[in-house]
């Protein structure tokens, strides 16, 4: 059973931050990129629907 709305990976850079987002009732896919401002991110993923699950490759 998935317990979550959304389906969100981070790819973290020195400069970057890639994020892709996908919600699992729709299959919408939506992407973003950010300086490394962990905040706006936060910000992002807060606007997703939720809850939302993240996982990051480093």
């Amino acid at each position: 059973m998935i317990d979550f709305s959304t389906s969100v990976g981070l790819d973290i850079h020195t400069r970057t931050i890639k994020a892709v987002a996908t919600e699992i009732a729709t299959g919408e896919v939506r992407t973003a990129s950010f300086g490394y401002v962990p905040t706006a991110v936060a910000d992002w993923a807060g606007r997703l629907a939720q809850p939302a699950r993240c996982c990051y490759e480093s």
